[in-house]
């Protein structure tokens, strides 16, 4: 900033003037104006005007050096329009997550793949995009793009350029994943001593099948074609890697082709693999038998063996942790021992595999059976009040189950109507197993033990959940299987990502808070001084603020501060 003296005939204006960029180019602008010379004289009295505005705008530059300046905000007219076509609000909320896309280096697993291809866009700007997107504005390619120039940092490319880097994403998948893992190592220690495996399927919306698209059993109970993500997560809840295959393959099939290339491309060799019942095939579990690999899967005990079954269930022999004695299940007091894990184990071998069965019963897991029964109960019999016959078929846990339909009396004659009912014998059939949980594994560890790493499975449910709600990951409307690849590529990415940030805020806020507040974290902007924040300063913009060692929230961000943390968020 500089002084500027504007002289008439009959008097002398004192300004500050500012350089400034607007539109790519270097202009002046007025930063303040001071007063004309007869002004300053009769509020300094005895002190030089000349002199004192030379010291004015010394202490200004001075101050603006320590990013300290106060800034004099451009007056406004309520008669003058806004310029048509304008954009006066940006979200900075991206800003944190490019803080994490840099800390995992996604930036240079993009430079090494443009230098394998020797493209001309820009995959970094790309990718960045796509996955600040699918975190704040998940929808579709073309209004990733546009919704893109909303960032504070507008986006570098064209939309043709994000179809083009999404056939690469594709091929390169697995380089990516790889490559993620081993940049994470140089953040923090990654616990892989246990990994979380899951399957889920995302449909599509189109009627016909072809290639990864197929006709299966969809979790969403869409009748439309799906595909199969497989996902396999760490002991600390991070993504470590995926894979996609057709939706109509049995999902047991799908474990082994994924650990395998995290044994090759990841050069991890030692773990448990901790899986739920529907991933629990004895093939799976031979396989992390060997290798010094071992495995904790869901057992249903309505499948066991009758004699493995009527030991689970017998009230005799249950144990607490470090107390020797035994404890009758049936003479448990009810408020005391509510909050009590009670299990048995036993060491099994059937199909050539070893394994410890561990059962496990509580008195609040018993409540909250018959919460979510009874629940259903009350589903059914609504069922039963409007139009059972509209009851085809169900599946294996829906509320569906519990109403039967007889065709004939009960002397065997054909009836003339069809009677639906209550299938009472069913309700109490289950009601034999409320408070019981089961799991297998080939460890020796101490059955709480085994039960607590168990315990974290809800985790990667939660990981789908994110991807299915918040992220918005189906349905999918891309059409070839490149394209759907690096979706979710681009989806898995933006997961980890997220996790990460969480995992930086202490998991102490919740989704829906974490993402709907980096959305309304957007800024106004004031031309040639900077931006201003125009969000709602809360404990969590606190905390964000306090983990990633840089703050958005002053009165004013100028533009010197933002090119400061332009810089941060890129480790520059």
């Amino acid at each position: 900033m500089r002084l500027q003296i504007s002289r008439t005939k009959n008097a002398a204006s004192f300004y500050v003037v500012k350089s400034v960029y607007a539109n790519g180019k270097r202009t002046n602008k007025i930063h303040e104006k001071l007063g004309t010379y007869e002004e300053l004289k009769a509020k300094l009295g005895d002190r030089d005007p000349y002199e004192w505005a030379e010291e004015y705008v010394a202490e200004l530059n001075r101050l603006e050096k320590e990013g300290r300046e106060p800034v004099v905000i451009a007056k406004y007219s309520p008669s003058r329009l806004i310029n048509k076509g304008e954009q006066r609000s940006f979200n900075g909320g991206y800003l944190f997550l490019q803080k994490i896309y840099h800390e995992m280096g996604i930036n240079r697993i993009c430079r090494e793949i443009s230098d394998k291809y020797k493209f001309e866009y820009n995959l970094d700007s790309i990718l960045s995009r796509l996955l600040y997107g699918r975190i704040l504005f998940p929808s579709s390619k073309l209004s990733t793009y546009e919704l893109s120039s909303e960032l504070l940092e507008p986006p570098d490319f064209e939309l043709h350029h994000i179809y083009r880097a999404l056939e690469v994403i594709a091929k390169e998948t697995d380089f990516i994943q790889s490559s993620l893992y081993q940049n994470s190592l140089s953040l923090s220690k990654r616990n892989t001593g246990i990994l979380y495996y899951d399957c889920t399927n995302y449909f599509f919306e189109i009627e016909h099948d072809e290639g990864l698209k197929q006709y299966g059993f969809a979790k969403d109970h869409k009748p439309n074609p799906v595909v199969q993500m497989g996902l396999f997560m760490d002991g600390d809840g991070i993504p470590l890697a995926f894979s996609i295959t057709e939706g109509n393959k049995n999902e047991q099939l799908t474990l082994k082709p994924l650990e395998k290339k995290i044994l090759s491309d990841f050069k991890l060799s030692k773990f448990v693999v901790c899986t739920d019942a529907g991933l629990a095939s004895i093939s799976n579990r031979k396989f992390n038998d060997k290798g010094g690999r071992a495995f904790i899967t869901t057992q249903s005990i309505k499948k066991l063996k009758a004699h493995l079954k009527e030991w689970a269930l017998d009230p005799e022999g249950w144990h607490l942790d470090g107390i020797a004695k035994t404890y009758n299940i049936l003479e448990l007091d009810e408020k005391k021992d509510r909050e009590k894990i009670f299990y048995k184990e036993r060491w099994i071998k059937e199909d050539g595999l070893e394994q410890k069965l561990i059962v496990t019963y509580s008195i609040k897991y018993r409540e909250y059976n018959i919460k979510i029964r009874n629940s259903q109960i009350d589903r059914a019999l609504k069922a039963l009040d409007t139009n059972p016959s509209k009851i085809i078929k169900h599946r294996q846990n829906d509320y569906k189950r519990f109403i039967e339909k007889t065709t004939c009396t009960a002397d065997g004659e054909v009836a003339e109507n069809e009677i639906y009912s209550l299938n009472t014998t069913l309700i109490e059939s289950e009601a034999a197993y409320d408070g019981f949980y089961a799991v297998c594994t080939n460890l020796d560890e101490d059955a709480t033990e085994i039960a607590k790493i168990n315990r974290r499975r809800w985790e990667i449910e939660e990981c789908f959940r994110i991807l299915k709600s918040e992220f918005k990951a189906r349905p999918v409307y891309l059409k070839r299987d490149d394209r759907i690849i690096a979706h979710f590529t681009t989806c898995f990415i933006a997961l980890i990502i997220y996790r990460i940030l969480e995992k930086k805020l202490n998991e102490q806020f919740t989704c829906d808070t974490i993402i709907r507040s980096l959305r309304k974290m957007n800024f106004k902007e004031l031309k040639g001084e900077g931006y201003e924040p125009i969000y709602t300063r809360t404990d969590f913009t606190d905390a964000l603020h306090e983990a990633f060692g840089f703050r958005t929230d002053y009165e004013i961000v100028t533009l010197k501060q933002m090119k400061k943390i332009f810089k941060a968020t890129k480790g520059r």
